[in-house]
Order: C-alpha cells, then structure tokens, then sequence
C-alpha cells in the first residue's frame, strides 16, 4: 500500500485511440473457456498504484482451488497484496488461492488486490489464465462517477470485508485518505476524509462501498485533555454480508503515519499498558447490520510504513446489531478485564481475531494489553511483534444511523 496519493479521478491516455479518459481503466475478460477476469486500477500515483482484480467463473461447475496468472507488460512490479498468495517471476505474476476464498461457486465472483510499482507506463495485461485455462482480456476504459474532492496528501487504507456468516468472503481493497482540516463539528462527506486533531485523526473510511450503494460523514468536536470526541453518520444498502465501511477515530498507523507523538509502534513483551476509555451512543434510523469495535494493528518490525502489510490484527467487539458477526470461527468463550467475550480466529491474508462481548454496552474503559497477552498466551501472537495502530469505529453491513462518541481516549505507559 502506497502512501501518498490524491482522490482526483485517474486520468489515463488510453486504449487504442489515444483518447484521454478520465476514470479507471478496466480490463474485461472474454468470457471464455468458463472464467471472466476483472482487472481495474483504482488509483495511481507517481511511482506506484493500486490493482483491483475480480475472478468469475462463467462455467457451470464450481472451482475448488484456483492458480491466477497474468503478465505486466511495462515493468510493473506487485509490492504487496491480499486474498491470495502473490508471486512475480521478471514479469510474470502468479497468484493462488488464500484457502478460505479456494472455492467460487459457478457464476460467483471472488475478489483479490494488490498495490505495485511502476515507471514509465502503466499498461493493462493482456491475457489471464485460471488454472492454466486462458480468460482472455480486452482492455477498455470506463468513467468513474467520483468527482475530485481534494489535492491533500493521502495514505491507502485497506481493511478486511467482514461478514455475518460463518463462511466469510473477505476482500482486501486499497483507498486513498486525504487529509481535511476543519473546523470542529463540520460534517465532511468525502470519501476517504481524515480529520486530524492532536495525536489522533477521524478517517472516513468507506473501503467496501463497491460492495453496495450509500454514502458516510464524518465530523470531530475536538479534543477535552485526551478525550476526542467525534462522530459519523451513514445510509448504506447492497449486500448484507459485505462491510461497506468503518468510519475511526486512529490513532497511530494506518498504511502510513499522519501525526506524531502517538506511543507507538510498543513492542508486546515491552510490557506496556494500553489503556483506553470510550464512551459512544449508537442512534439507528433504520434496521442496521453493525457492529461498533475497536481494531488493532500488528508488525514484526518497529517502524512500518505505507508498503508494510500487518502480519496480524485483533478486533474488540463491544456492540453489534442485526446479527453481524466476525471473520473466521468461533474457538471459544473468555473472560478479559472482567467481561465475557466470544473469541473468534481467521485469517484473510493477515490473522484476525475478534473478541466478541456477549452482551452489549455503549462504554468501555479497558487495557487492550489484556486481550493481546490471551492471545499471546494461547501462542497464536507472538510477544515480538509491534502494536502500531490502535482504531475505533463503527463497520457498517447494511442500515441508515448515526454514532456520536462523547469521550475516546488511549493511554500507553
């Protein structure tokens, strides 16, 4: 994930006729020999971008594992990616299944990405292969509706597509940030907006919008000592499986760093506390599939940037709605800091675990150290590895609503 970028609309010289097209470039695969490929260059920047790639099978059997082949033809290099195993050989890039996402269903679509290099010219492959049987592929560009909204500096934000059923679909996707300075309380509708006040900022996050229609805004109140208040309100609808969002307050990294004086990167065997209180009231409009959670991020080195993917991240679950639940499988019921919590464990290109509250609350005032030495304990985190990110947020299936947080604070010491 490439760190600097802007959201105005890629615009690209294209196909053929040498017309300038303002969008995204696509390239479509014929639908051939049972398979159909979607690959589509959602930004780019000077030297790197991000690549989108969609894989259906158009044949009538299922598929029950699955090897991805393709060719850059402009020196094009793959730095990382998600939902897959991702290789490149000179020019050849190779990329086999994950495990959980091995299977597609006749007429299903599964999603993978990645963030790349490049210099010179980005040109679109030509050809993909599934299994050693060739999609094909014509390149065509298509418009994006996206309007610019801003020129500021930005960072990619990646996050994992939860879903509310026991067999997850998870889908890595890579946005760009911009950074916003507002006034506190004004609501700031664009994609990707982060909003920065004192050591933390509010990230309007809609990374899994592709998978469904509606829209997200973001506003902080400031900051009380080191309690910032803020708040998001969304309408959301598609598909009920499929986060569309997770608006946060972040502290720390976030494919990138955008403030200073955070406390971390903190080694886990340090022995640090990571205290953190959170006050919030949830206000539904509509039905919503939701969950309110804080999400931590991990590193086997001390001081990731914007290409360094996580090894692990670990989600504490204090409120849900219309039975939204986490990646991965249940492995047990525990008690941290005194509540009891559902423990979840999956893996979706990094390990996930979700600490699921069994029952509801709307304030917590918890050490988030606890609930990375359970894990450690059961030897599924390893003490070496470097908290980086502490976040706090609402992900959004499906719904209309609003959370207002009076007070959110984390403490390192």
């Amino acid at each position: 994930m490439l760190a600097k970028r802007f959201v105005v609309p890629l615009a690209v010289v294209t196909v053929g006729t040498g017309a300038a097209v303002f969008g995204v470039l696509n390239a479509d695969a014929a639908e051939t020999v049972g398979c159909a490929v979607t690959y589509t260059v959602n930004s780019q920047w000077s030297s790197g971008f991000t690549g989108d790639v969609k894989i259906r099978n158009t044949g009538a059997s299922a598929v029950d594992g699955w090897t991805l082949g393709f060719v850059f033809p402009s020196g094009q290099k793959v730095a990382s990616g998600w939902s897959g195993t991702w290789t490149q050989t000179g020019a050849n890039v190779t990329v086999t299944d994950a495990g959980w996402n091995r299977g597609i269903a006749a007429g299903a679509t599964v999603a993978l990405g990645f963030n790349g290099t490049w210099s010179g010219s980005n040109a679109i492959p030509g050809a993909f292969t599934l299994n050693g049987v060739t999609c094909g592929a014509t390149a065509v560009a298509t418009t994006s509706p996206a309007a610019a909204k801003t020129t500021a500096a930005a960072t990619t934000s990646p996050a994992g597509t939860k879903t509310a059923t026991a067999s997850p679909s998870a889908t890595k996707t890579a946005t760009a940030t911009p950074t916003a300075t507002v006034s506190p309380g004004a609501e700031n509708c664009t994609d990707y907006a982060a909003l920065v006040r004192g050591k933390y900022w509010v990230n309007n996050n809609v990374w899994g919008r592709a998978d469904g229609t509606g829209s997200q805004c973001v506003w902080e109140n400031g900051l009380n000592g080191d309690n910032l208040s803020w708040g998001t309100s969304w309408t959301w609808a598609g598909d009920t499986t499929k986060v569309k969002s997770y608006a946060s307050a972040v502290l720390g990294w976030h494919w990138g760093w955008k403030t200073t004086g955070t406390g971390l990167p903190v080694q886990l065997n340090a022995g640090k506390a990571v205290k953190t209180s959170w006050n919030f009231t949830v206000t539904p409009k509509t039905s919503n599939i939701m969950n309110v959670s804080y999400d931590l991020w991990f590193h086997t080195k001390s001081n990731p940037d914007w290409p360094d993917q996580p090894t692990d991240e670990v989600m504490v679950w204090l409120y849900r709605s219309g039975g939204a639940g986490p990646v991965g499988t249940k492995q047990a019921t525990v008690t941290v800091g005194g509540t009891t919590w559902d423990l979840y464990r999956g893996n979706i290109g990094w390990n996930v675990y979700s600490f699921v509250r069994t029952s509801n609350t709307t304030s917590a005032d918890l050490n988030l150290t606890d609930f990375t030495d359970d894990l450690a304990g059961r030897g599924w985190l390893d003490k070496t590895k470097y908290l980086s990110s502490v976040q706090a947020g609402t992900e959004i299936f499906t719904g209309s609503g609003q959370l207002d947080t009076s007070a959110y604070s984390v403490r390192i010491s």
